[in-house]
């Protein structure tokens, strides 16, 4: 019964243009893909500051393997948190301005462990709707109630606070800085006022802000006027701008000293290898100071929206280098995807259940790789495809 279940939904995937595959790439992340020996423009990484095959950061990996060996050995508890990752922690709290952090293998882990180790039976979870799965699935997983917020919508967040049945419980609002799928940017100084109001918690996952908004690369909080410091969760990635792998957590000591006791993703996972760890710090340094890479992008995405709306293309609300086309049918989606790939142009159509029914889309995500010649000519050809030209 179970294989007959595991068939049926699967050929109702494909039926509805849902299905997924894995796609074997050559080579390293870059400005070119390569695929089956064949090269396109990669349109679809979210290498944002190009950092993930930068020479000094496989230099940076090469010698922290040399320095510190390949595994941690162990949970950070144990025997896994090496002085690469202490280093790396400081780094962190000084780039930033936060007190404390704990790192994690990925952002998804991160996410499902502030849930599931913060909130109770009685406790009120507040989500925008379009926050990340690994947010939305912690929450639905979790004892507490969860309730989901209008995207970006102060007033509707405002009025489940509001609620008499939510004055006494422990409140968390948990928002993206940037959108991984829609790329506009959370409206932060309101989050943050609504937050102090009704005495909730505010946390940001900032994985698509850190290293490319904010003074030196301070992340979405800081572009907004804010500080880090002022949220009482900050989280991200390591795995977009910086180019590597991995995540954080940061806050106060005392919430760092509970993950660091009482959260099980973090006691029963092995650490970060120290070299990846040792290639982080490096990547975190070039983030923090190497602004030419954020200029760069600036000028590639006002390129390519003043040039692809122009040709009449429909683009999501974004200033980031997320740029969403809406396409709207699923089918039609993967069927424009394959006619760019035809023409040289790597991109991903992104369907539901990642995004809304009826707003299937080409994910378009420029990088400082990028030349402004690339992102005219990927305009064109999605008109030209669009259009039947």
């Amino acid at each position: 019964m179970a294989f007959n279940l595991i068939n049926e939904q699967l050929s109702s995937r494909r039926e509805q243009g849902l299905y997924r595959s894995l796609t074997s790439i050559s080579g390293h992340q870059g400005r070119l893909l390569t695929v089956a020996d064949k090269s396109y423009l990669n349109f679809s990484s979210n290498d944002y500051l190009g950092l993930a095959a930068d020479p000094q950061l496989i230099q940076a990996w090469q010698k922290g393997a040399s320095l510190y060996g390949v595994g941690s050995g162990g949970s950070y508890l144990v025997s896994g948190f090496n002085q690469a990752h202490d280093d790396l922690c400081e780094q962190l709290k000084s780039w930033l301005g936060v007190e404390a952090v704990a790192l994690f293998s990925s952002g998804y882990s991160a996410n499902q462990a502030i849930i599931k180790l913060l909130l109770k039976k009685n406790d009120l979870l507040l989500q925008d709707k379009l926050n990340h799965a690994s947010l939305m699935e912690a929450g639905l997983l979790s004892e507490s109630k969860m309730q989901r917020f209008k995207h970006n919508d102060m007033l509707h967040l405002a009025s489940l606070l509001a609620k008499p049945a939510t004055q006494q419980a422990d409140k968390l609002i948990i928002s993206e800085g940037v959108f991984s799928m829609d790329g506009d940017c959370a409206p932060l100084p309101g989050l943050y006022e609504l937050a102090k109001k009704h005495d909730a918690w505010l946390m940001i996952d900032d994985a698509h802000g850190l290293g490319v908004l904010g003074n030196n690369g301070k992340g979405s909080v800081a572009a907004s006027g804010l500080e880090n410091n002022n949220l009482q969760i900050y989280m991200a990635t390591f795995g977009k701008a910086l180019g590597v792998g991995g995540a954080f957590v940061a806050g106060k000591q005392t919430l760092i000293d509970y993950l660091t006791n009482f959260s099980k993703p973090y006691i029963y996972t092995t650490g970060l290898p120290p070299a990846m760890v040792y290639t982080i710090a490096e990547a975190a340094r070039m983030a923090e100071t190497e602004d030419w890479r954020r200029d760069k992008l600036q000028v590639l995405i006002a390129t390519f929206r003043e040039t692809a709306t122009g040709l009449g293309i429909r683009l999501g609300d974004s200033n980031t280098a997320i740029q969403p086309v809406i396409i709207g049918d699923s089918l039609k989606a993967l069927e424009v995807a394959e006619k760019l790939k035809k023409l040289g142009f790597w991109t991903t159509a992104i369907r539901p259940p990642t995004v809304p029914v009826a707003t299937a889309r080409l994910r378009i995500t420029l990088t400082a790789n990028h030349e402004e010649l690339d992102v005219v000519n990927l305009s064109k050809a999605i008109y030209r495809v669009l259009n039947d030209k």
